[in-house]
């Protein structure tokens, strides 16, 4: 008697230990089953490398992604997937090992994704996070160390990270492939990697505890560019609730890498690339080996083709045509200074004349130059704003005009600590992420301090709870509001966090109105 009742103590101690069930060891997903790894500290569930498309090789090369083919028996999901065929990733500058993709395998055969989550069954829907990594569509993956989404599988988001075509593969354009798709387009199949990711989502992250019904898109650098094509995007509709970018969009023409161009332009450069390749047809493109084409001389572009970028990003948000949803809107003090030397004082003055012409006095009250010594500080002011600021402060601004959602902004000035033999790069470019995404362990070489920690949680939280209901604040956070014209507040996180209006509020508003007008002036 007594064996029994200790037998039927300990199958209740498990029913009731969700820890000890591991329900989610395996999933059983619309193309199959698969299983995972479990980490009993963290009683957090990893699946890595799960195909949401089939290989875009052979006569796929240029294509949309086409739905996964469906397999028997289980699948192991336990090791990440090929990342994106692309230069070999290694770490420069400010950026440490925790910021790189993976050095192999890199493939062609790139279309994978990844999930974490702590839910201990299949009815939870807990809310849900696919992040977007950037690389400015060169590089990158969906498994650099900074993206574990274990951290934020505990704080209670189903986390998922995806890999994308880059560079040739994801964002190339040529009449014949223009003329072959029924929707008379090419060059954006990167884009419709992501969305075809997103609907994987849709259909299968339930599964994992998440709720399809509670998605938001997250992306730093060309993965932000992505969230604003997505929001902007007509295919992307229903497929997020909520959006998040941090230092990047494509609003203005600040002549910044991976501003848009037209389908027209996009084939001209195709048919060059092509030409010197010495083929002249895209069977015989579509059977030149990955790795000779990886060197092609070429700069990805989104294309403004009609159907998955309709047309210009600046004129779908100014007519209120995007995804409204609420956003979280941001970039860093420094983002990419410090990469390289400064301009000395007639080179500052030379590229700003030709850049703002007429301009260039009223200009020059906001960034003045009287010597090399001014210069630098000027540029190292400018540039960030140029590159990210005005692009993240039209975006409000858009969305505020012609949208109903809420923009909460945030500037990050956060001088990320640097170990022996590192440089000091200030707040600098993708320097957020470790603390947004609660990952700053992934680093190994940086002193972290008790502030950053505490940033880290506060920041993290924040993003939890915007992915949970739209608002990023709760109970025991200071309280970030919405950005609104009338007041630009925003909210700042450094040393410290807080409310504060907008730093360089004028010079943005000079920055962007010069752009407004260059925008229509093009047109």
């Amino acid at each position: 008697m007594k064996s029994i009742l200790l037998w039927a103590m300990m199958f209740l101690c498990i029913a009731c230990n969700p820890a000890a069930q591991k329900p989610l060891s395996e999933v059983q997903l619309d193309s199959g089953k698969i299983s995972g790894i479990y980490n009993p500290k963290t009683h957090v569930y990893a699946f890595k490398g799960i195909p949401y498309a089939k290989p875009p090789v052979g006569d796929l090369r240029w294509r949309a992604s086409q739905p996964v083919t469906p397999w028997k028996g289980i699948r192991k999901c336990t090791m990440f997937g090929a990342s994106a065929i692309q230069p070999a990733p290694g770490p420069f500058s400010m950026w440490t090992s925790e910021f790189i993709a993976p050095a192999s395998p890199l493939s062609e055969n790139c279309l994978y994704l990844n999930v974490w989550t702590a839910a201990q069954s299949n009815k939870e829907k807990r809310p849900v996070i696919v992040f977007i990594h950037g690389g400015a569509f060169r590089g990158g993956s969906g498994s650099v160390p900074l993206y574990n989404g274990t951290a934020m599988a505990e704080k209670g988001v189903v986390f998922v990270t995806i890999n994308y075509r880059l560079g040739i593969f994801g964002f190339f354009a040529l009449p014949e492939l223009t003329a072959e798709s029924k929707h008379h387009s090419s060059g954006n199949y990167g884009f419709l990697d992501q969305i075809a990711a997103l609907k994987w989502v849709k259909k299968n992250i339930a599964a994992f505890g998440g709720d399809p019904n509670n998605v938001t898109i997250a992306g730093q650098s060309a993965g932000a560019w992505s969230v604003c094509t997505l929001v902007a995007s007509p295919l992307a509709k229903g497929l997020f609730e909520k959006a998040i970018a941090e230092s990047g969009a494509l609003i203005l023409p600040t002549s910044f890498i991976g501003q848009p161009i037209s389908l027209a332009d996009a084939e001209k450069a195709g048919e060059k690339v092509a030409k010197s390749f010495g083929v002249s047809s895209i069977a015989a493109l579509r059977e030149i080996p990955a790795e000779k084409l990886l060197h092609a001389n070429m700069a990805p572009h989104p294309v403004i083709d009609g159907y998955v970028i309709p047309e210009d990003l600046f004129d779908i948000f100014s007519k209120g045509r995007q995804n409204d949803v609420p956003l979280i809107l941001g970039w860093n003090e420094d983002e990419m200074n410090r990469l390289g030397a400064l301009p000395d004082y007639k080179t500052y003055m030379q590229n700003v004349k030709s850049v703002y012409g007429k301009s260039t006095k009223a200009f020059l009250k906001y960034f003045p130059a009287h010597n090399d010594s001014t210069a630098h500080a000027s540029e190292l002011e400018y540039k960030p704003l140029l590159d990210f600021g005005v692009q993240m402060f039209e975006w409000m601004n858009l969305q505020d005009k012609t949208g109903k959602s809420d923009v909460y902004f945030y500037h990050f000035t956060r001088d990320v600590p640097f170990g022996k033999g590192q440089n000091n790069y200030g707040a600098f470019h993708s320097g957020e992420l470790g603390y947004a995404y609660h990952n700053l362990d992934a680093s190994k070489v940086r002193p972290w301090t008790a502030s950053d920690y505490q940033l880290e949680n506060v920041m993290s939280s924040y993003w939890v709870n915007f992915s949970k209901t739209g608002n990023p604040n709760d109970q025991g956070l200071p309280e970030w509001m919405p950005c609104k014209p009338d007041a630009y507040k925003t909210m700042i996180l450094g040393k410290t966090w807080q409310m504060e209006t907008l730093p360089h509020l004028k010079a943005l508003e000079f920055l962007r109105d010069f752009f407004v007008k260059e925008q229509k002036e093009e047109k």
